[in-house]
């Protein structure tokens, strides 16, 4: 398993993490059971949403007697009323509901306190504005949560929480489907139909990645399956199926992006995820699945995915591409970036417009004149 450094927390993440929203469907012992197993893998993050006293029972005992080795996400709002889970703001439930889930998983803290699930500007003012954020820093003074997170599908509520400096890391709704999506206050409808005219990443989606990458704002990413409709070419929104391997490869190869958080229902899902670290750069290619789409195109779009390798003079292109749009957003290139790009040793200088990384592009992407504007931009 390799590990991420999760922003500018100090913690280092593994690579494929655990979305625990499953949990409660299945048999305590066998869930028990599966935690454990996945732990044995080197997966070490854990992120726990639910606020029903069978999933917090579950993961308690599962990290029991080694916390050490668990980096979990828990999440203050997500509340358990009459036996339904409630999103609230409400200190009468959010309080309880915290102290509830610290109880249940047998700890006297958690790594990531996640303000959860705020898709819409006025929820984010709320909770800035009332008794809810003040509980938060009191959490984090305390030492019952060390970080402050925060958990969201909207990247416009993305974009506030990263310029805030209130929050260390944001938990984030990505997969390839996601991504072509407009930003949205519904959750829901980015399940629905999408328009077949959608083209590459939508905008401020990219924006997004690239302020966290420079703000050093940790991602941790939730759904990266797309509810594993990108399982089925009928569900996908790209009429073709992925693989489990290219839907993390894709996440991972986002800026700033830590940890890719799948569910699971079964040991060999686990090994499936986890089966990413061992797997060929063939087998992780989801490129080719998109660009072979019949429904959507990125044509044009660099996305990172390392098919124009290897250059003769041994250029990392997708990394200089990744810089190069980090950067070139800005009115004057952040040092961090420029640091960055440095360090690759070899940069896009060094490109000597043979083009042979063109004709392996699955996006048919200039690639020879994004050296050479990238050369100018960072000097070098």
């Amino acid at each position: 398993m390799k590990y991420r450094d999760l922003g500018r927390t100090g913690l280092k993440v593994s690579e494929i993490g655990f979305g625990g929203e499953w949990l409660e469907r299945h048999d305590e012992k066998d869930s028990i059971e599966l935690i454990r197993y996945a732990g044995e893998k080197g997966i070490n993050i854990i992120d726990c949403w639910m606020a029903d006293p069978k999933s917090r029972d579950i993961i308690g005992p599962a990290i029991a007697g080694n916390r050490s080795h668990w980096i979990g996400q828990g999440h203050i709002g997500s509340t358990y009323q009459n036996g339904q889970y409630v999103r609230t703001r409400d200190m009468n439930f959010v309080k309880p509901a915290f102290e509830d889930l610290l109880t249940r998983l047998r700890t006297d803290y958690v790594d990531l306190g996640m303000i959860h699930y705020v898709d819409d500007e006025k929820d984010w003012q709320n909770c800035l504005e009332s008794d809810f954020i003040k509980y938060v820093m009191e959490l984090k003074e305390s030492g019952k949560i060390k970080h402050i997170g925060l958990s969201t599908h909207n990247p416009r509520i993305g974009k506030l929480a990263a310029e805030s400096g209130l929050v260390e890391m944001i938990m984030f709704s990505i997969n390839p489907a996601f991504d072509m999506h407009p930003a949205t206050e519904d959750l829901d409808s980015m399940f629905g139909a999408y328009e077949e005219n959608l083209s590459g990443i939508d905008p401020e989606r990219a924006a997004f990645y690239r302020l966290c990458e420079e703000k050093e704002i940790g991602l941790t990413a939730m759904k990266p399956y797309f509810g594993g409709n990108l399982f089925d070419d009928k569900k996908s929104p790209f009429g073709v199926v992925f693989t489990p391997t290219q839907c993390i490869h894709y996440v991972l190869t986002r800026p700033a992006v830590a940890s890719a958080l799948c569910g699971y229902d079964t040991k060999e899902q686990v090994d499936q995820a986890v089966a990413y670290e061992t797997a060929s750069d063939e087998e992780k290619d989801y490129a080719s699945v998109i660009a072979n789409s019949p429904a959507h195109s990125y044509k044009g779009m660099c996305i990172y995915c390392g098919h124009c390798k290897p250059c003769p003079m041994d250029i990392d292109i997708a990394m200089v591409s990744k810089f190069y749009d980090l950067a070139r957003s800005q009115e004057k290139v952040p040092e961090s970036i420029q640091s960055h790009y440095e360090a690759l040793g070899v940069t896009a200088s060094s490109c000597i417009g043979c083009q042979s990384c063109e004709s392996r592009c699955p996006f048919e992407v200039k690639i020879a004149e994004r050296m050479a504007q990238a050369a100018e931009l960072f000097g070098c």
